[in-house]
C-alpha cells in the first residue's frame, strides 16, 4: 500500500459496478473486506490522486449482511473525490475504511409505534440500509420513508422501495417530495412546510406526536434544522443518549 494508506484502517476494494441514476447521481458498488457495521452507519472511500490520498465519508446503502457494498453519491463540481469516482470502472481499485462510524442507527432510537425516516437527496442511503434489515419491521407498527428531491428523475431506488411495499404493505408508506417540478404523485415543496401544514401526515395516514413517533432525519443541514424546529413545536425533542427524545439526526455535509 501507499505509505499514506494505513492497512489497519483501510482495505483495498474492487469496483463491481458504477450505476448512473442521473447525470449527477451515482451508486458505486464495491467488494471489500470491511469490518461488521450497523445499518445506518457510514464509512470513508479513498483514492490516490498522484501523491495525495483523497478521502470522503459515505453511508452504506447495503444492509450489513448484503454484498456488494453500495454507496450513493452526487457529483460535486471540482470535487477532488467525486470527479474521480465517476470515472471508475468494474475491476478498478478503491479504498474503503475498515471500521464504520455514526449514530444514525436504530439501536440509538427509543421505542415508539411509528418510525419516520425523513431524507433529502443522497440522505436516503442510510435509511435504505436500515429498511433492508429485520429490525424496523419487528419494532414498529408503521414505517414512513420520505425522500425529498428537486426533480422526479432524482427519486432513485424505486425498485428497492417497491420491494419494501410489497413485503410490508400494511406497515410501510413511501412519500416522495419534488420541489422544482409539478408531478401527479409527489408532494410539491419542502418537508418542513408539509409538516407544518399537515400535508405529510395526511399522505402518510398517521400523525406525528411525542406519544407515537420516532423521527430520524438525514440530509442537507437546512432541511435538518428547519424540520427539527417544526417538530419541536409539536412537542418532540432531540434524542440523546443521556436524555432520550424523539428526533435523531445526521447532517449530510
Amino acid at each position: 500500500m501507499h505509505k499514506a494508506i494505513n492497512p489497519e484502517r483501510w482495505c483495498e476494494g474492487t469496483v463491481t459496478e458504477l450505476k448512473a441514476w442521473t447525470d449527477r447521481l451515482y451508486s458505486l458498488r464495491v467488494e471489500a473486506d470491511v469490518n461488521p457495521f450497523t445499518a445506518g452507519q457510514f464509512t470513508k472511500l479513498g483514492l490516490l490522486a498522484g501523491n495525495e490520498f483523497v478521502e470522503r465519508p459515505y453511508s452504506y446503502v447495503n444492509a450489513p449482511d448484503e454484498r456488494p457494498l453500495e454507496f450513493y453519491f452526487i457529483t460535486v463540481p471540482e470535487g477532488p473525490l467525486t470527479q474521480r469516482l465517476v470515472k471508475l470502472q468494474a475491476g478498478d481499485p478503491v479504498y474503503v475504511m475498515r471500521k464504520a462510524a455514526g449514530f444514525l442507527t436504530l439501536n440509538e432510537v427509543p421505542e415508539a409505534p411509528h418510525l419516520w425516516l425523513l431524507s433529502t437527496g443522497t440522505g436516503i442511503g442510510p435509511f435504505l440500509s436500515i429498511l433492508k434489515t429485520d429490525e424496523p419491521w419487528r419494532r414498529f407498527e408503521r414505517v414512513v420513508l420520505v425522500h425529498a428531491v428537486r426533480t422526479a428523475a432524482e427519486l432513485s431506488f424505486r425498485d428497492t422501495i417497491e420491494s419494501f411495499s410489497a413485503r410490508h404493505p400494511r406497515q410501510f408508506r413511501y412519500v416522495p417530495f419534488v420541489s422544482r417540478e409539478q408531478t401527479d404523485f409527489a408532494i410539491h415543496g419542502r418537508i418542513p412546510g408539509a409538516i407544518a401544514d399537515g400535508r405529510l401526515e395526511s399522505r402518510a395516514g398517521i400523525d406525528i406526536s411525542p406519544q407515537q413517533s420516532q423521527v430520524m432525519i438525514c440530509g442537507n443541514p437546512d432541511m435538518v434544522k428547519d424540520t427539527t424546529e417544526v417538530l419541536k413545536t409539536r412537542g418532540l425533542q432531540r434524542n440523546r443518549r443521556r436524555n432520550p427524545g424523539h428526533i435523531t439526526v445526521e447532517n449530510y455535509w
